[in-house]
């Protein structure tokens, strides 16, 4: 047997890991839902996921995990998609495969051009490296961006870009006038760096998955105009922004130069994102991809994975926010209330709340939350695992995607509630 064959096998095997067919019959709104296709193409892959049985374990236990987008997994079409690809795949064709995911990415965005690169991490990294070439260039960032926070200031480690901030309004907006307070204006003088970029995140991770209203998007690029600036987006979820506001991708980044999109996250291919913008910029783009190790020769099998969520996918988005939000109007029915949480900062598929009680801090809620506690499987006919992030800022973070159906947003709904009881049974007791 030839290395190539039996390396396809067990790619086959892999990849069609997980992928069960059931002989019961479909519920109603399951037949509903497969009648349009999506239940039956994509599934959900949180439903029913055991854990390991050990001998102390119970057996009948569920779990949801709500700690981020990216743990959203392929579905079957999915994975065949990806199986074909590694049959078909050699050098030519996956570079053929990446070349119409590129330009499926460029045509939604209304850009030039777009360039695969294997995180948002990079492609954010290759963003600032373009847009600011030359030594003593500065870009202006969000004091609470995931650039300037959760990046290792790759700007500065590796790019040699000086970052200045501006402050994140709740909506993950700025203030328009301290913007332009932070636009350098006495370049050449040599005291001071070169003003070139700014940066925008939509959605906004730290402040709940806030859309960027366009309006505000707007003045941006015009305050970056009349200064000669350049406006990147890190647009990890901005197919998020694009379902909640009602418009095309391009409608929002008509505003910007460039915009770095996740594959992987909401979107559920298991790797990837895209960099967008005007063909010169991709083609440097392509240079600081290679320099930092990020060219993947034979990627035919992960483009095939990304192009079917960006052509059949976004508008699934919108389930996503709807389980969101009813998960948060359950936060706040809870009696008496223990969770404080802004409505209307929920309009995507994150919920960022706080706990009002001091004495439950966020990480130990979250650990109640992820594990089986004493008399649950009585209470709830089950034991459920909700597994969620203690956040910035002393809050919860809990993330919705393509693995957590409405009876899984059920599930976490009663896990909360029954943690909250039991938490305020203890404090009574203790009193």
């Amino acid at each position: 047997m030839s290395l190539k064959i039996f390396s396809s096998r067990v790619l086959w095997k892999v990849l069609n890991h997980g992928v069960v067919t059931s002989s019961k019959p479909l519920r109603a709104g399951d037949a509903a839902a497969a009648a349009v296709g999506w239940r039956s193409v994509w599934g959900y892959h949180n439903i029913e996921k055991p854990r390991s049985q050990g001998p102390d374990r119970a057996a009948n236990i569920r779990v949801v995990d709500l700690r981020s987008d990216v743990m959203a997994q392929p579905g079957p079409a999915m994975r065949q998609a990806m199986v074909k690809a590694v049959l078909e795949d050699d050098l030519m064709r996956g570079e053929e495969a990446v070349d119409e995911l590129e330009n499926i990415t460029a045509d939604m965005c209304q850009m030039e051009a777009a360039l695969f690169v294997p995180s948002g991490t990079m492609g954010n990294l290759i963003a600032v490296m373009v847009h600011c070439r030359e030594r003593g260039d500065e870009m202006i960032v969000g004091d609470r961006s995931h650039l300037h926070i959760y990046e290792q200031g790759g700007s500065a480690q590796i790019a040699g870009v000086h970052s200045v901030t501006a402050t994140n309004l709740p909506d993950g907006t700025f203030d328009l006038d301290q913007l332009e307070s932070k636009i350098r204006h006495d370049y050449p003088k040599p005291y001071y760096p070169r003003s070139r970029l700014i940066c925008v995140e939509n959605t906004h991770n730290i402040q709940g998955g806030r859309v960027l209203p366009l309006t505000f998007l707007q003045e941006v690029r015009a305050l970056a105009d009349r200064y000669g600036l350049s406006v990147h987006m890190d647009g990890a979820r901005v197919m998020n922004a694009a379902v909640a506001q009602r418009v095309p991708p391009s409608t929002i980044l008509q505003h910007t130069h460039t915009v770095m999109l996740s594959l992987c996250k909401g979107l559920g291919s298991p790797v990837g994102c895209m960099v967008a913008g005007p063909r010169d910029f991709i083609s440097q783009a392509v240079r600081c991809r290679k320099a930092l190790g990020g060219e993947i020769l034979k990627a035919g099998i992960l483009a095939a994975a990304g192009k079917l969520p960006l052509l059949e996918m976004v508008e699934r988005l919108e389930e996503d926010h709807r389980n969101a939000k009813t998960f948060a109007e359950a936060l706040l029915d809870c009696d008496p209330p223990l969770f404080a949480v802004d409505m209307a900062a929920v309009e995507t598929n994150i919920v960022r709340f706080h706990l009002q009680e001091p004495s439950l801090s966020p990480s130990e809620f979250c650990a109640r939350m992820g594990q089986v506690g004493e008399g649950e499987e009585a209470a709830l006919g089950q034991g459920i695992e909700v597994l969620m992030l203690s956040h910035f800022g002393n809050s919860v973070r809990a993330v919705w995607h393509l693995g957590i159906s409405p009876e899984d947003t059920q599930l976490a709904i009663q896990k909360m509630q029954f943690v909250a009881s039991q938490f305020l049974e203890e404090k009574v007791r203790g009193q």
